[in-house]
């Protein structure tokens, strides 16, 4: 038995801090890093607004992280309660560009405070849409087990070694041009002969960027020999195959409507939803084949053959179209087609940070839509 001596010096001891758990604690840039490689910011849609927004000054660090479906002011005051150093808000509190940062907006206001209270804010917003295993995939799941594929294809985040187009043309041309479209960054060139033999010289094949491209033909115009015989290839990037946006889910084994209805309501945990049946379709008709789009849809899901469209949103027309077709609709308001997704993104994200942040969900957060 240790004297009490000895327990007291042990107690006092820097040697057992070693015991202690240990803090879960990561810098933001790292867990900005591990977000994007999660969900890369290159899949979303162009006209989006996604990953870091709201950056406090360096250094900052991350102990708790909070997702919510969409940052509103309640949900940024359960953040600041909560005592969260950063804000994983699913839709993008910035979308149009802020003029000013004033008080006055509730969507200034939110930046305000969240830099006030040393928030950090991040959104993956079509990124997760398109990502494979994302809102899609998990909302495709409504009506049980499906094969399904995107309904549009993402393409490839690069091009192979970074090289979008091929630029050929003859070598008859000076040396010095050469030497200059040669140093451009972003240029892969090779010369090689001609196996015809019926242009003296050769052929240079240049492999670049857009931006080296452009460089490219601004230097080669100086010599008009460039451009005998000169070609120019665009390549087009490989889609990527379980990745893009919207999924059509062909389900193993067919549903009426009225259960489609049943479980869709269950697995979004919503008590209405809803319908407008297809032209010539009743409740007891078949669902063989389901196209999904969490959020607003109709963009993507217009025209999808398709027994029945499941969608946070459309326009009165847009449904009109959709039930002239034969297509059954089924809505859920926005935000409730994306929000029951946040679990599994929760779960993601914790193994992709490896526990070192806590990464909790908002309690506040909900559809401003409600059934009175």
């Amino acid at each position: 038995m240790l004297s009490g001596w000895v327990l007291r010096s042990l107690l006092g001891s820097s040697s057992l801090l070693r015991w202690s758990p240990r803090r879960r604690v990561m810098d933001l840039a790292s867990v900005v890093s591990r977000l994007n490689v999660l969900a890369p910011p290159a899949l979303a849609e162009s006209w989006d607004n996604v990953g870091l927004l709201v950056e406090p000054s360096p250094p900052h660090s991350v102990q708790t992280l909070m997702l919510t479906n969409d940052l509103t002011e309640s949900v940024l005051e359960e953040a600041v309660a909560r005592k969260v150093q950063m804000v994983l808000s699913y839709h993008p509190p910035i979308f149009k560009s802020l003029k000013r940062l004033t008080c006055g907006q509730w969507k200034e206001r939110l930046v305000v405070k969240a830099l006030e209270n040393r928030l950090a804010v991040y959104s993956p917003h079509t990124a997760c849409d398109a990502l494979s295993n994302g809102v899609n995939d998990w909302l495709g799941r409504a009506l049980g087990p499906c094969v399904s594929v995107p309904l549009r294809h993402s393409t490839s985040l690069s091009h192979p070694g970074g090289f979008g187009h091929v630029l050929e043309f003859s070598s008859n041309i000076s040396e010095s041009i050469l030497s200059r479209v040669s140093s451009l960054q972003g240029v892969c060139l090779r010369t090689f002969p001609l196996s015809n033999g019926g242009e003296e010289g050769g052929r240079v094949r240049l492999s670049c960027s857009q931006s080296a491209l452009l460089q490219a033909l601004a230097i080669l115009s100086e010599d008009p020999r460039a451009y005998s015989g000169a070609e120019l290839v665009t390549l087009q990037k490989p889609p990527l195959v379980d990745t893009g946006m919207g999924r059509l889910c062909t389900l193993t084994e067919p549903v009426s409507i009225t259960t489609a209805v049943e479980r869709i309501k269950r697995y979004l945990g919503l008590k209405h939803l809803r319908l407008a049946l297809g032209r010539k379709k009743m409740t007891d008709s078949l669902v063989r084949v389901m196209a999904v789009c969490a959020g607003s849809g109709s963009s993507i899901l217009s025209g999808v053959p398709a027994d029945l469209y499941l969608t946070g949103e459309m326009s009165h027309h847009e449904v009109l179209d959709a039930v002239a077709e034969g297509r059954s609709v089924i809505l859920c308001e926005h935000s409730n087609s994306e929000r029951g997704y946040l679990q599994d993104l929760c779960a993601q994200i914790t193994q992709a940070l490896e526990g070192k942040v806590e990464v909790v969900l908002s309690e506040v957060d909900e559809d401003p839509l409600r059934v009175v």
